[in-house]
């Protein structure tokens, strides 16, 4: 790292933009501003200045994810660039490859119908519900 990148002042939202997060920097102002994100165990706003060694802890659907901050940009690169800015915790990879384990299990032993119930079984199941 430069001396530049250590005094250049990246907000939160630019910031998860660049690293990739988020598609648009509109969806990580989203996400910052309802709480989806928060900065060193607090919610923060978009406009946050990020720092070098700060702890992002960000959800995305039903995993969450805690990176810790290795470097500074406001630019978009490729994702091999992007991938330099974070660095995942150990605890977090660990939790997320056990909730994707437990997601793989669960599809294995609740299985959804190869089909949908046709006129005949959706009567069945309606008078079947409806029973007194």
């Amino acid at each position: 790292m430069t001396d530049k990148q250590n005094d250049q002042k990246v907000r939160l939202d630019k910031w998860l933009w660049a690293a990739r997060f988020f598609k648009t920097r509109s969806l990580a102002r989203a996400q910052v501003e309802g709480g989806k994100v928060h900065y060193n165990g607090n919610r923060v706003k978009a406009a946050k200045i990020v720092e070098v060694g700060a702890l992002v802890k960000l959800w995305a659907g039903s995993d969450e994810k805690e990176v810790a901050v290795l470097a500074l940009t406001e630019t978009r690169g490729p994702a091999s660039v992007a991938q330099q800015l974070y660095e995942e915790t150990a605890q977090s990879a660990e939790k997320r490859a056990k909730n994707a384990e437990a997601r793989k299990l669960n599809a294995l032993y609740n299985p959804h119908p190869d089909s949908k119930p046709d006129k005949k079984q959706r009567r069945q199941l309606r008078d079947f519900k409806h029973q007194e």
